[in-house]
């Protein structure tokens, strides 16, 4: 590189170090700030998807439950499961043709902030999975959400939420999104207050 072209590169580096500063400068007579302020500026940059894992992430960290219009002699309280996607970035080669993988929830008891006594999930509480994304359009399905569990059956321990239709090996490079409609089934004597209960979302594969 000549001199002369090191000096412009120098020169043209040095407006964009002084980015707006250099407006107040252009045109003659002296310049000054009337006023100024700030702006931050930040970014968040998630690690690189590493090769060869099976993950799980939910979108948020907490859901809320609101009361429904009411019917019949019970109160329904209502809300929707974060987006849960399950993100596959093995190769198909490197999966067992004979694997597969879901997810499965469970949950605790509603515990009330006030010592009021706890609402029993098993036999109030209950979900109704669906796929957001990740099935390809107008194809066969590579994942399909787990069975509606209805409050009072009890059978919300360990529901399944979405797992992979047959082998693994199709499901292999793809990212799966699912969530679910939540449903809290009480009867009209529950005792007033602030409840809150946890899901736990496990990643299993077989």
């Amino acid at each position: 590189m000549t001199p002369t072209s090191r000096r412009g590169l120098s020169a043209r580096l040095g407006v964009a170090a002084l980015g707006v500063g250099i407006l107040a400068a252009v045109g003659g007579g002296s310049a000054f700030a009337a006023d100024e302020d700030t702006v931050d500026v930040s970014v968040e940059i998630d690690p690189a998807a590493e090769p060869g894992v099976l993950a799980l992430t939910v979108a948020a960290e907490s859901a809320v439950l609101t009361e429904d219009d009411a019917a019949g002699t019970n109160r329904t309280f209502s809300g929707t499961l974060p987006t849960v996607t399950v993100t596959d970035t093995r190769l198909p080669e490197d999966v067992d043709p004979a694997s597969f993988w879901y997810v499965m929830g469970s949950i605790t008891d509603f515990v009330g902030n006030a010592g009021q006594p706890d609402i029993v999930s098993a036999d109030a509480f209950g979900w109704y999975p669906s796929i957001l994304a990740g099935n390809p359009s107008g194809g066969d399905q590579v994942v399909a959400p787990g069975d509606d569990v209805d409050p009072g059956t009890g059978g919300f321990r360990d529901a399944e939420l979405l797992a992979s239709v047959d082998s693994a090996v199709d499901a292999a490079g793809g990212a799966y999104a699912a969530t679910a409609g939540l449903l809290l089934e009480t009867p009209a004597s529950v005792t007033p207050g602030a409840y809150s209960a946890t899901i736990t979302l496990t990643l299993l594969q077989g």
